[in-house]
């Protein structure tokens, strides 16, 4: 009959021997059996091996509880030299699928909208290093993440009356900032900004809103293609409009916003949010 300490060590191998042989290969389902609080959700991924025994064993991870999903790709790395420690670095890109559906792609570590309760599979080419060196290996790994959190109430929402922007013509655009929550305050900050060396301006009238200063003081420079304005009087049901004029030459680029905002326990460090708004294209 087997003591408990071999049958441990049964157990133990059994448990790393699939990790060992994946190179890389779909790392096993991460479940929760019931909705779960914020956290971070991993599963593993993938070894990579390098010719001279080095390994990097890859796990990627989701950050839920926010309205954005957090990706990121851990690693542990074994160099030549077993008696070293290694710390690791992991860099790359990562895509992201659902029901088949690609759902969006990135950097490391990035992040998208959060689509809710699934499974989520996630692919990433990775590049991992060591600290010291001694490690350096490339390569794709993938894992299912399996979650089960619902999505997060949406606080504000951004809206524009036009989405379509004309080449050699200027658009006057309405954004709507609206704040649907008692939570929080009525501070908030929408920045738009085109695509650099196209000669588009975006500017306005609003004493609320400025083309932000480049370059160091005493510079007087402005961006003309990106404007901020800022908003302290949001409150639910009372929507803040900004009006823009956004001026397209024969070069088109699209506009991208960014809604920023308090949320509440203001004086801890990482109490901000960010919130996508609409994307104007051009034709």
């Amino acid at each position: 009959m087997p003591t408990r300490s071999s049958t441990l060590r049964t157990l133990a191998g059994a448990a790393l021997l699939p990790l060992a042989l994946v190179t890389p290969a779909w790392g096993q389902s991460a479940a929760a059996a019931a909705p779960e609080a914020p956290g971070t959700l991993c599963a593993a991924a993938g070894t990579l091996h390098g010719s001279h025994g080095e390994q990097a064993q890859v796990s990627l991870c989701a950050d839920t509880g926010s309205p954005r999903l957090n990706i990121t790709a851990p690693a542990l790395c074994q160099g030549a030299d077993t008696k070293v420690t290694y710390a690791c670095r992991t860099e790359g890109t990562w895509e992201v699928r659902r029901a088949g559906k690609s759902l969006g792609t990135g950097s490391l570590p990035g992040s998208r909208l959060y689509a809710g309760p699934g499974a989520y599979d996630i692919s990433a080419t990775v590049r991992v290093k060591s600290a010291p060196a001694g490690v350096d290996l490339k390569g794709t790994v993938r894992a299912t993440l399996s979650l089960t959190a619902p999505v997060a109430k949406a606080t504000h929402i951004v809206s524009v009356d036009k989405s379509v922007l004309r080449r050699n013509a200027t658009t006057t655009v309405t954004y709507t900032i609206r704040r649907d929550s008692d939570q929080g305050d009525g501070n908030a900050r929408l920045g738009m900004i085109g695509e650099e060396g196209t000669g588009m301006r975006i500017r306005s009238a609003d004493r609320r809103c400025v083309n932000p200063l480049v370059g160091r003081y005493p510079s007087k420079t402005r961006l003309a293609h990106s404007l901020d304005c800022t908003v302290t009087e949001l409150q639910p049901g009372h929507p803040e409009k900004i009006k823009v004029q956004v001026t397209v030459g024969a070069k088109c680029s699209t506009v991208v916003s960014k809604l920023g905002y308090w949320v509440p326990q203001g004086q801890s460090m990482y109490t901000g949010a960010m919130l996508e708004g609409p994307k104007l294209t051009c034709r």
